[in-house]
């Protein structure tokens, strides 16, 4: 039976959502690891996986980081993708920034080629290629992967869980399989952790509102303190303009302010200890030699949002330790303005990590609160039945090296040739 464009696209959203619930079980589980995990990790890579992920993020808000605009997007979390028939792995990253699922199938060494696959690859100029790529997306979507195929940190593709209709958890929504709400919870010392899909019941986790009619999931900051100390900043620094506020991104690696933010907060950190000295790392990160614990000696930063709802980050969040007895510090300043000049605050792992945190787009609202991410949380799914969902560890493929990976099997049968005579494009 011959189908047209409208019917093969909305039977591909079909097959992606019957896919992934025909091998993920009933409380919707998947265990994460963290990308660059324990006391080895490096700034450098940390800050370049940032540079090139907001290439990617930001670009669709004007936003621009700068430094590196090669958009291999490696993340932090990542799903193991089993499409075709024969199925094929692929690594994707799970990004709360993105929309769309889509697997790489241009100058990727592991792209296979066989004919049975559910894919094929377009030009810019197809028509399923332009009506599959968002009308804000500047090209191509098959062109924005980098060189993700010849790398030993190489991803194939991402799985979007962003607030857009074309997200994995809208469509899951859509279907009637879930509600519009997942959380995550991440080890920061060896990687592990919960990412999970539902209601959590267990523990309360308090709420802040989303900033509205945002591409990203935005919240509104009032205040900083260091050491317990308010800083004095611009009135207007938090305003939320047009797709302004402050972001929370768990796929972005550190934290970026503004400039009017962070130089008075570093100022006020190291003022605690007068005597260090200072020096640079790959021309921009700020570190010095220390011989005792930084929680004893380093302020502990609260975050104010709005409906009273704090975030608590330690100096060892916010420190890493690159070497013996040197640290560098992790606030970085963004130089990120929106669309419309202002200053915008991004905030990534290194304030989430060791805390359980909530995405609820049904009710438009983000909570988090401090939590054991080795220990075990409640979900809540669409029947009313309540999970105990606990900590993974799951290790990688071959072509991720000694990363860690979070595994989503979706497997598209080979009974699917009986709806489909023709390629798709598996996005």
């Amino acid at each position: 039976m011959k189908m047209d464009l409208g019917t093969r696209l909305a039977l591909l959203g079909g097959i992606l959502v019957l896919a992934l619930f025909s091998t993920v079980s009933g409380n919707f589980v998947f265990p994460v690891q963290h990308k660059f995990k324990g006391r080895e990790r490096s700034l450098r890579t940390l800050k370049d996986h940032d540079m090139r992920r907001h290439g990617r993020i930001l670009s669709s808000v004007d936003l621009q980081l700068g430094g590196n605009s090669m958009p291999t997007d490696i993340g932090l979390y990542f799903a193991k993708l089993r499409i075709g028939s024969p199925s094929k792995d692929y690594y994707v990253q799970v990004d709360t920034g993105s929309d769309i699922l889509w697997v790489n199938c241009i100058d990727c060494q592991r792209c296979p080629t066989n004919d049975t696959l559910f894919y094929m690859c377009l030009r810019c100029q197809a028509l399923v290629a332009q009506v599959l790529v968002d009308s804000d997306f500047p090209k191509c979507g098959s062109k924005q992967s980098g060189d993700l195929g010849k790398t030993s940190e190489a991803l194939d593709g991402l799985i979007g869980f962003g607030q857009a209709n074309s997200s994995m958890i809208s469509q899951l929504a859509v279907a009637g399989k879930v509600k519009k709400t997942f959380a995550h919870c991440l080890d920061n010392v060896n990687g592990g952790g919960i990412f999970a899909i539902g209601e959590v019941v267990q523990p309360q986790v308090n709420t802040t509102p989303m900033v509205p009619n945002q591409a990203h999931y935005n919240v509104y900051m009032k205040a900083i303190e260091v050491g317990g100390d308010v800083l004095e900043l611009p009135t207007d620094i938090f305003d939320t303009g047009d797709r302004s506020g402050t972001i929370i991104d768990s796929g972005t690696t550190l934290a970026y302010l503004p400039d009017t933010v962070y130089d008075p907060l570093v100022t006020k950190v190291l003022a605690q200890q007068p005597g260090l000295k200072l020096h640079t790392v790959d021309d921009e990160f700020t570190c010095f030699e220390y011989n005792d614990k930084v929680d004893d000696g380093f302020p502990v930063i609260t975050l104010h949002f709005d409906k009273s709802l704090i975030l608590t980050v330690y100096p060892h969040d916010y420190l890493f330790q690159i070497r013996d007895r040197v640290w560098c510090i992790g606030w970085q300043n963004s130089g990120v303005k929106s669309k419309d000049g202002k200053e915008v605050t991004l905030l990534g792992d290194m304030v989430l990590a060791n805390k359980l945190v909530v995405y609820d787009a049904e009710n438009q609202v983000i909570g988090w609160r401090e939590y054991n991410c080795s220990s075990t949380i409640k979900l809540k799914d669409e029947s009313g039945s309540v999970y105990t969902v606990g900590h993974h560890n799951l290790s990688s493929g071959d072509s991720l090296g000694t990363a860690r990976v979070l595994t989503i099997l979706l497997l598209l049968s080979a009974v699917l040739h009986n709806f489909v005579q023709n390629p798709l494009i598996l996005l």
